[in-house]
């Protein structure tokens, strides 16, 4: 079982990279597209249903890492676990009465997600271009291969670029862009919009 469960992954792998090889700027141009939508859509939702942004800034002590990575004052793993949790940026909405309307955050293991979200949409439409390719050089399938990309098309905007964030100004601990611009309403419909965005990420 091991060496078929070995086997399969190496088929798939190789799979992967023969689709990339063929379509390299059509992967890349879908990792690119989902990166920045997920950069920008959660501040579109949230500036329409909310507030816009007030300003944005990068972390300013950005400037001081390289010296901080190359000190030897804390040990490897204290670094590691640092830069884990490490804020690159930040967009803050500003709210007269509370301090902060909203707040959207772009940290470390964001990047980390967003680079791997846009790897494998990316990853996911090369493969669909080749095998939509060979349908239509056989004969069939052609229509299934179409309306396949279409539902992932949309799944990479409400799947994933609204899902669970690094988020101020809500209640929810897991809760997706969506739900934060509708703070106020029901505690029963933001456990609803924190399940979806859950389940949107699982099944795509």
């Amino acid at each position: 079982m091991r060496r078929d469960a070995v086997t399969a992954i190496s088929r798939m792998v190789r799979g992967v990279a023969r689709a990339l090889h063929a379509r390299p700027a059509l992967f890349g141009g879908v990792a690119l597209g989902v990166f920045v939508l997920n950069v920008l859509l959660p501040l579109g939702v949230l500036s329409l249903a909310r507030k816009p942004v007030d300003y944005a800034t990068l972390n300013p002590w950005l400037t001081r890492l390289p010296e901080y990575l190359v000190s030897g004052k804390d040990p490897l793993g204290k670094k590691l676990a640092f830069l884990s949790d490490l804020a690159l940026a930040w967009f803050i909405s500003d709210n007269p009465v509370e301090g902060v309307e909203w707040g959207f955050i772009i940290d470390v293991p964001s990047i980390a997600r967003f680079g791997l979200t846009a790897f494998l949409f990316g990853a996911y439409f090369a493969l669909w271009a080749c095998r939509r390719e060979q349908a239509r050089a056989g004969g069939w399938g052609v229509a299934a291969a179409r309306s396949g990309g279409g539902v992932g098309a949309v799944m990479s905007v409400f799947g994933f670029s609204t899902q669970a964030c690094s988020v101020m100004g809500c209640g929810v601990p897991v809760l997706p862009v969506i739900g934060l611009a509708v703070t106020g309403v029901s505690s029963e419909t933001l456990v609803f919009f924190s399940r979806l965005a859950r389940i949107g990420t699982a099944t795509v």
